[in-house]
């Protein structure tokens, strides 16, 4: 077994979201992962064995991972060359390519088919009351929506980039209404200029306040745009993390296809990164 740490959707260490990635994790039991991924205290790690990948967050397993996926794809390619991989995973396949670019191994995955409905006034009113926003807090040019693409997240648009910095949530509030709703995140977003989003992802689920980088949602946001007739097809920026010190980039791409395409890069961390 090998254990190694990246960051995705960065080239910088500092930034990005950490990942744990174990290779030959053949022999591990469920228990032992969840046990691995604890340890280890990143938002997700990924254990490999051949084509299968699991995914585990400090509390539970997850049917899917973006970071992860991407973290995996760019350890393998450096390790054994770039190229086209699928991976066998909860959510099902997952096909990933690599190539390297200046020097770089870049991966673009391709989700789950995505798919969208908008949110109940429960559903909504709950997540706002855990969130401690209010409806005028909201940008009703994006409605609130259940999003998914691997896994459901709740998406939900801020109408100021200010309204979306000040994040201070109920922790203990937000994972009951999420655990109830089955979401794995809660996608906050805010639409800047030039195809450019800026979004935060709470993951209380997984014991986390928060997310740097979080490519299930940000295929799953591609598929609610989709959904709600703001994008057929094209590509955009979900720039994540900068409010927590840990600036990432994902670049998201919308066709014909039922799944959405989020590309990005990894870099191996040193254990104390």
């Amino acid at each position: 077994m090998e254990l190694l740490r990246y960051s995705a959707f960065t080239t910088d260490p500092q930034g990005g979201n950490p990942a744990g990635v174990v290779l030959d994790a053949g022999h591990l039991g469920a228990d032992e992962m969840l046990r691995i991924a604890a340890e280890i205290g990143y938002s997700e790690t990924a254990f490999v064995d051949g084509d299968r990948v699991r995914y585990f967050s400090p509390l539970a397993e997850v049917d899917f991972c973006g970071h992860a996926t991407i973290a995996t794809a760019v350890a393998l390619a450096e390790r054994f060359g770039a190229g086209p991989m699928r991976f066998r995973t909860n959510a099902g396949e997952i096909a990933v390519e690599t190539v390297v670019v200046d020097g770089r191994v870049t991966a673009t995955l391709t989700s789950a088919p995505a798919r969208s409905r908008p949110a109940t006034g429960t559903e909504l009113d709950e997540v706002l009351g855990a969130l401690r926003w209010d409806h005028a807090d909201l940008d009703p040019e994006f409605p609130p929506h259940v999003a998914f693409a691997g896994n459901d997240h709740f998406v939900l648009a801020a109408a100021t980039r200010e309204r979306l910095a000040k994040l201070d949530y109920d922790f203990a509030a937000l994972g009951d209404v999420m655990s109830r709703g089955g979401w794995t995140t809660v996608h906050l977003v805010w639409a800047g200029a030039d195809g450019v989003f800026h979004a935060r992802d709470p993951f209380p689920p997984g014991g986390v306040v928060e997310d740097a980088a979080t490519g299930a949602a940000a295929a799953a946001f591609g598929g609610y745009l989709r959904a709600i007739g703001k994008l057929e097809s094209g590509r955009f920026l979900v720039r994540q993390g900068e409010d927590m010190g840990r600036p990432s980039l994902l670049t998201v791409d919308v066709d014909e296809r039922a799944g959405v395409r989020v590309t990005g890069n990894a870099v191996e961390m040193t254990s104390g990164a």
